[in-house]
């Protein structure tokens, strides 16, 4: 009897990302899955993608996006009834995560009507879900985006993140992945202060996908840089730096921002 393929989904638009994203992390997919598996990209351009990632043309709406200063609302185009000739579960991964083991436990941890998504440590006391690893049947999110269509500003402008809207609005409600198999770089591999001077970020043995909401990348981590844009300074220069930063941002974020050149990314962060 024929294994299931596994079926992965990302999605890619404008120019942030692109190629160099979407092709290692179909890298990363291939070293740590067992086929047999598919790798579905809906995407806007396939200039520079390789040729074993499967193309797709981003899932149309009949609404326009809105515009709000947080939240991104792109990811509503996979809660279509159809993506491409796909169907049963897919597990969509976002472009910017690291994977460091293998990912055949997310193709049957629970059942294949269920939507799972990873924990978000960021708001742990209301529960909510993060988009950065999730797994649902398609079309099952149907009903969320017929509800999102009744007026979209409306409701980014609520629920400011699209991972809220899903952990609200799931039919059946939402589950999540086992403890640490999916962790938050910034929340559980940088090191804390004053450690983060003196240690590069920890890699868990728990850990299969590492996550990299908000500004901090995985070139960021790589070369050691909090923020992406800033520049590449040692312990040093980040803490003659400390005075200044006081009148910013606040003297504690600034100490606790640094962080040093981390090796294990760059292991697994590659084509």
């Amino acid at each position: 009897m024929a294994l299931p393929t596994k079926q992965v989904i990302c999605i890619n638009w404008g120019s942030k990302y692109g190629p160099l994203f979407i092709n290692r992390l179909f890298a990363m997919v291939q070293r740590n899955i067992t086929p047999p598996f598919s790798f579905t990209c809906f995407t806007d351009s396939i200039e520079g993608i390789r040729p074993e990632v499967f193309t797709e043309p981003l899932p149309t709406i009949d609404f326009e996006l809105p515009k709000t200063r947080t939240g991104i609302w792109q990811k509503c185009r996979l809660w279509n009834a159809k993506l491409g000739n796909l169907e049963g579960p897919v597990l969509f991964l976002d472009l910017d995560l690291v994977i460091t083991g293998s990912i055949d436990a997310f193709f049957t941890y629970g059942s294949r009507d269920d939507v799972i998504l990873a924990r978000n440590p960021s708001n742990p006391f209301e529960k909510m879900g993060q988009t950065s690893v999730y797994r649902f049947p398609v079309g099952k999110l149907v009903p969320l985006l017929t509800h999102f269509a009744t007026d979209p500003l409306k409701i980014a402008e609520k629920y400011r993140y699209e991972q809220r809207f899903v952990t609200r609005y799931a039919p059946g409600g939402i589950k999540s992945w086992p403890q640490q198999s999916v962790l938050h770089f910034r929340h559980h591999c940088r090191r804390v202060f004053p450690l983060n001077y003196v240690a590069s970020a920890k890699l868990p043995e728990s850990a299969k996908i590492v996550i990299f909401p908000g500004d901090l990348k995985p070139q960021d981590a790589i070369d050691g840089r909090y923020h992406e844009g800033d520049a590449v300074r040692s312990p040093r220069e980040h803490l003659a730096l400390t005075r200044r930063a006081g009148r910013g941002r606040g003297i504690l974020a600034h100490l606790r921002h640094y962080i040093l050149p981390t090796e294990w990314v760059q292991q697994h962060w590659r084509e």
